[in-house]
């Protein structure tokens, strides 16, 4: 789903989440490195808490696991339809994504806050064939960034894409940028 490395944050729970859930998959590390194609040094350092990755690395563990992203990042104490955590920080306090909730689906739902600050961009990886994203922008103007084109959703606007695609987001503003997105498959 995304390529940035989160910060600490995302990473509250997936150390422990991360041991839990192999040990019941019955996989060892090295196991789960050759089946989610992350190395086993990340993942034994996932476990201990002492590693930053990206959103889309933990996309490929919790595939391999047979789980989901939100059961390997959420508070396991929580109730998984509301999230409300930090899963990306931005170069500036303005700048962050937060997971408000999910929904049951085929998959996820994800429900997530953005702001970006102006002149920030975020990079996503293409999530799996069949995943949509709806984006509606609260303040400012978002403008997407696909291979083949760019769009821009002003405030109070929404756009509905397929994400099995590269994009990116972009506050080419002069002031912050929020809006609300929602992830399914």
């Amino acid at each position: 789903m995304h390529n940035q490395p989160p910060r600490s944050d995302v990473l509250k729970y997936v150390g422990t989440n991360l041991r839990r859930l192999r040990k019941e998959a019955g996989l060892s590390q090295e196991a789960l490195a050759n089946a989610s194609g992350i190395s086993r040094r990340m993942i034994v350092s996932l476990e201990a808490g002492n590693a930053n990755i990206s959103l889309g690395s933990l996309d490929r563990l919790a595939e391999a696991l047979d789980t989901t992203f939100l059961k390997l990042v959420s508070n396991p104490e929580r109730e998984l339809r509301r999230i409300e955590e930090v899963m990306w920080r931005g170069k500036t306090d303005a700048s962050k994504a937060t997971l408000l909730g999910a929904a049951p689906a085929r998959h996820d739902t994800q429900l997530w806050l953005w702001s970006l600050a102006p002149g920030e961009r975020y990079v996503a990886e293409p999530d799996p064939e069949g995943w949509h994203e709806m984006i509606f922008v609260l303040e400012g103007a978002l403008t997407l960034e696909f291979d083949t084109e760019t769009q821009l959703v002003q405030a109070n606007d929404f756009t509905i894409y397929n994400s099995a695609q590269n994009y990116a987001y972009l506050n080419a503003g002069k002031k912050a940028l929020r809006f609300m997105r929602t992830v399914s498959s």
